[in-house]
């Protein structure tokens, strides 16, 4: 089979949640057997330089990066909020990217288009009119809901204002297109009930997979547990999530666990943070080798208020053999056990209590730790899911009379 790949930044390098995402998507296809080809935006925000991208990923993927500004410019955004359309996707609209897409397309016949994100929506009709390939959009989030979930937490009227217009308007795209495309690949199973409620187009969960034997297991705990926390800065519910954990949770903890510790890495670590005079809190930015920094700790800390999809540094941390301690906006789409391979505490209190019972009873977190690797190696095994992927793709094929090609 072979598929072409838009996606809204480069697959590689793997650093942030996206890519990644996408990154196992290529990588599983490829092992697979089957052919990929990248065409993907290159912005100011994750800018890759193509010469740093391995030649064997180059050569058995064919990426090309086309330049973007996704930079906010106000007078487009006044103009959006005029013609009542969505900023978020009218900053992905570039005629070079049309141009390139229209070339790609008629040189070589695909048999699957994959959109990676609602953000590549706006090319369906180029894809239309330039190839038969069915085409499937990979829904990383249901991305509106992101943004209501922080409208709603927005108290500046001005600010909330334009927020809630962001959610309608990125609401009203995002529903629109599912009717548009042939299959929807949604990351969690919760989005995808969502989606199965909003359309008749066929809808699979395909969540983020990781190749179990590339995460050695650290499952020994130390006699006074520290904490972590690891993910880029530059994702709102991050940032939004840990401000709310330093300023109501960590504050209460260290008065009743003075001597514990808690280390802060990742991409785009904001000023704010970076000087931060929190007791025992090391922020330590982006990280050489982040299974290092995941090994030399003992519990993760995911504190989201806000998001969808799946959270991949859960993932990450619990094939690594890593107690969790996350809400239940940050275990949305991850098929767990409440204390078996995953511990919730949406409430301040709650999650204070956790964590000083989890420094109390390591052994306690390490039983959680091995549950979670369990899980891991049974649901999200790379490869088992690249083999879902590519019945969906077969079955999609079959109510197409036109692509009677796929093999």
């Amino acid at each position: 089979m072979n598929i072409l790949m838009l996606c809204n930044k480069s697959p590689y390098p793997p650093q942030e949640g996206g890519p990644m995402a996408m990154n196992s998507i290529v990588t599983g296809l490829l092992k697979a057997g089957h052919k990929v080809k990248i065409l993907s935006f290159n912005s100011e925000k994750y800018h890759i330089k193509k010469k740093d991208i391995p030649v064997s990923y180059r050569d058995k993927t064919g990426i090309e990066l086309i330049d973007i500004d996704l930079r906010i410019k106000p007078i487009q955004a006044l103009k959006n909020i005029i013609a009542n359309k969505s900023y978020h996707v009218e900053r992905f609209i570039s005629p070079l990217f049309t141009k390139k897409l229209i070339e790609t397309l008629q040189k070589e016949r695909f048999d699957i288009v994959q959109l990676e994100m609602i953000y590549m929506a706006p090319y369906i009709k180029t894809i239309r009119a330039n190839s038969n390939a069915l085409i499937v959009m990979r829904a990383h989030n249901v991305e509106h809901l992101i943004w209501d979930r922080i409208a709603k937490k927005t108290k500046f009227p001005p600010k909330k204002w334009y927020l809630n217009h962001l959610v309608s308007t990125l609401k009203k795209y995002e529903l629109s297109v599912l009717d548009e495309v042939d299959g929807i690949a949604a990351i969690t199973y919760r989005d995808a009930a969502f989606f199965r409620g909003k359309t008749a187009t066929p809808v699979i969960d395909i969540p983020y997979g990781v190749e179990p034997d590339k995460f050695t297991p650290s499952y020994e705990v130390k006699e006074k547990p520290s904490f972590y926390h690891i993910g880029s800065m530059n994702w709102m519910p991050n940032e939004e999530g840990i401000k709310w954990f330093l300023n109501n949770v960590w504050d209460n903890f260290i008065k009743k666990e003075p001597d514990a510790h808690l280390y802060l890495a990742g991409r785009h670590m904001p000023k704010w943070l970076i000087k931060t005079k929190k007791t025992n809190v090391h922020v330590l930015g982006e990280v050489d080798d982040a299974q290092e920094f995941i090994k030399d700790n003992d519990i993760a800390i995911v504190p989201l208020l806000s998001g969808s999809g799946i959270r991949i540094k859960i993932i990450e941390s619990m094939a690594m053999g890593k107690t969790v301690i996350t809400t239940m906006i940050g275990a949305e789409g991850i098929q767990y056990s409440e204390y078996e391979n995953i511990i919730i505490a949406d409430e301040a209190a709650k999650m204070t209590e956790t964590m000083c019972k989890m420094r109390r009873e390591p052994q306690e977190a390490e039983r959680i730790g091995r549950s979670a690797r369990k899980l891991v190696e049974h649901i999200y095994d790379n490869k088992k899911i690249i083999d879902r992927l590519l019945i969906f793709y077969d079955e999609i094929g079959k109510d197409k009379k036109d692509i009677s090609y796929i093999k």
